[in-house]
């Protein structure tokens, strides 16, 4: 599957849920409501960092680790999408310019 079709994927379940919101709260989330919902996941995801440390451990981690970093990325990707950016463009054009410093002088 490719990045487009990730994209597109994400915008279907992003409907879906803007349905959910708008049935229960007569309005779907804001832009900036789905940023707080990314920064809830990551959090999550820190807490099953710290698990793959054994600082939080728990018998289904990797399953919870894996199925974390997948919200994280539902979030980035509707969030891409909700402002208009062109992820994978953006995606090449910032691993190109970070390759690019890292080639020079030691990265600094």
């Amino acid at each position: 599957m490719d990045l487009q079709e990730l994209q597109d994927m994400a915008r279907d379940v992003r409907a879906r849920y803007a349905a959910v919101e708008t049935a229960r709260y007569g309005r779907s989330w804001t832009r900036e409501e789905i940023m707080l919902g990314f920064l809830g996941d990551v959090g999550d995801l820190a807490k099953l960092v710290q698990g793959k440390a054994g600082v939080r451990p728990r018998d289904d981690l990797d399953e919870a680790l894996a199925h974390e970093l997948a919200d994280c990325l539902w979030s980035v990707l509707t969030l891409a999408d909700a402002y208009d950016v062109d992820l994978e463009t953006a995606f090449v054009s910032t691993m190109r310019s970070l390759s690019a410093h890292l080639g020079t002088e030691g990265g600094r």
